[in-house]
């Protein structure tokens, strides 16, 4: 094991799990104001990169934690435009 890819891979995975946060937030406002979806997006895509890069620097724990960053951010993207087009009746 690396440890640079430990410690990449332990600040992937608490990236990840600090999204959580973001997701539970807007699940219970079910609202969002205020803030950007486009940041998001952007490491997203960048975490998407990242699942592409990782393996080929043989580097699985980075690889995993990017995996939880790449969903967090994708399911918060997801519940945004979610809330925002979806009509209360």
């Amino acid at each position: 094991m690396q440890v640079n890819d430990l410690i990449n891979g332990l600040f992937e995975l608490v990236g990840g799990l600090l999204g959580v946060i973001n997701i539970v937030s807007l699940v219970k406002d079910k609202a969002i104001k205020g803030v950007s979806w486009i940041p998001a997006f952007f490491f997203m895509v960048w975490s998407a990169w990242n699942l592409y890069y990782y393996p080929s620097l043989n580097q699985p724990i980075s690889f995993i934690g990017g995996i939880g960053i790449f969903l967090s951010n994708g399911i918060w993207i997801y519940l945004v435009f979610y809330y925002k087009y979806k009509k209360i009746t």
